[in-house]
């Protein structure tokens, strides 16, 4: 089968690309900016790539088109396609018709933690010796790629509650069908697409109702808008992970952590194993306690998931440290949500103690773009001890936002204004902690390299 992708550099479609590579489909793909490293990927893969959505490429004559959710109607190809009544589907219907169908599909949901905690899972898997598929939307480092197709029954997928095409607006979750499904947490989130919370509760619940009554659902126990999600209707096992649950003292829970953020977990009460890992933050271990859970489903007993875990290199992008510069560190995360923001900046305050945090966002996501979570920014960054923003190509003014926070915030619309006054600012001893959800211009070398400049130092 010959599959030409649209939308074909994004996350998934790429890894989309690659399974279906793997599976021996001849592969061509389209995009709107085909650039590294996506596009070294792919044309490693031997997939060719084109660059906008010339109608011309219908000339390509592929047995479908698979339309990523990033086109809409009125795009040059989609209209040639429809004009001509060739075969399209969606990139979520593809994989569930052509590959997901024969797996034992363990699914990770919900608003924050999906990518790391799908990583933990597909890592749990392979050091069991179980070589599962698996479809991330990051690149989980003990792997190096975001996708893989084996001939393993098990296949760990993110999954989305994005909306999966201009045609087919329910959650790409939806067409996953799994028999194992974490719900990590539940908040609202995508307001260019969902009006309300309850609208994101109803696409939960379309994905709770494909879950088999022999499958099982892992879910956060201390999540009441989970609970409105199963009052509408359970029909599986549910299995609820995290201290504090709102269910009892039954399910999983991690211990006090200790000073190298190692942990005990139990089950109902029992010890189960101690974690010993270098990851921070208590988001991390809840994550780590859903991909026990949800592992412990597919035959892999939690001691083997616990010393798995002590392996586990996390996903680029989450609290990667990118350099240091005169004693200065620069880290990476995803971060981009008021929620995620708060828990990346505590987990980072948790390890440095009382050393200078200096928190770098940029608000990205379609979401805060809207400018829907401005109010909760102040408080989500309240815990840095200083905060730069910024603000360009925004449709509310983040420096009336951000007031809150005083003197210790400052918002650029130039990144190069604010690079420079990050290096005027940072000495020795500070973290310095970017968060975006995309390449934020390539910030963090512009910020290492006028570090190395001005201190005449290398790069450590």
């Amino acid at each position: 089968m010959h599959l030409h992708i649209l939308g074909i550099c994004g996350t998934f479609m790429g890894g989309l690309a690659a399974i279906a590579r793997a599976a021996g489909h001849t592969v061509t793909g389209c995009d709107a900016n085909v650039y590294p490293p996506m596009s070294d990927q792919l044309r490693a893969l031997g997939i060719a790539l084109t660059e906008g959505w010339d109608a011309g490429q219908i000339g390509l004559e592929p047995d479908v088109f698979v339309v990523g959710n990033v086109v809409t109607r009125g795009n040059p190809l989609m209209e040639a396609i429809l004009d001509r009544g060739l075969a399209y589907t969606s990139g979520p219907q593809w994989l569930a018709d052509n590959v997901l169908k024969d797996k034992w599909v363990l699914a990770v949901a919900g608003t924050h933690g999906k990518t790391t905690t799908s990583a933990m899972l597909a890592w749990i898997l392979e050091d069991a010796g179980l070589s599962p598929c698996f479809l991330v939307g990051g690149i989980p480092q003990n792997f190096g790629i975001s996708a893989r197709l084996t001939d393993s029954p098990f296949f760990v997928i993110e999954a989305d509650e994005y909306d999966t095409a201009f045609f087919d607006k329910r959650s790409k979750f939806v067409h996953y069908h799994p028999r194992t499904l974490i719900l990590n947490n539940l908040e609202y989130d995508h307001a260019d697409i969902f009006p309300d919370l309850a609208a994101i509760e109803t696409q939960f619940h379309h994905l709770v109702r494909t879950v088999p009554g022999n499958g099982l659902i892992v879910a956060n126990g201390t999540d009441v808008n989970l609970d409105r999600v199963f009052e509408r209707g359970l029909w599986t096992p549910v299995e609820r992970f995290g201290a504090g649950s709102t269910h009892g003292a039954g399910g999983w829970s991690a211990g006090e952590v200790d000073a190298d953020g190692h942990f005990d977990v139990f089950f109902d009460g029992a010890l189960q194993g101690r974690v010993k890992w270098s990851l921070i933050g208590e988001h991390n271990r809840m994550n780590a306690l859903a991909a026990i859970a949800a592992a412990r489903h597919a035959g892999v007993p939690a001691a083997v998931a616990i010393d798995a875990l002590s392996r586990f290199e996390n996903v680029k992008r989450r609290m990667e440290i990118r350099g240091a510069v005169h004693g200065i560190t620069v880290y990476d995360d995803f971060a981009h949500h008021p929620t995620a923001i708060a828990t990346t900046v505590e987990g980072l305050r948790a390890k440095v103690g009382r050393a200078r945090i200096l928190a770098v966002l940029e608000p990205r996501s379609n979401t805060m773009k809207l400018g829907v979570m401005k109010a909760a920014l102040p408080n989500s960054l309240a815990d840095a001890d200083l905060v730069y923003c910024y603000g360009a190509n925004l449709g509310w003014d983040a420096t009336e936002a951000l007031a809150p926070l005083g003197d210790k915030a400052k918002v650029f619309d130039k990144l190069d204004k604010l690079v420079s006054q990050m290096v005027a600012d940072a000495r020795a001893g500070d973290h310095v902690l970017m968060m975006s959800n995309g390449g934020f211009g390539g910030i963090h070398a512009r910020l290492l390299d006028a570090l190395h400049r001005h201190y005449h130092e290398e790069i450590v």
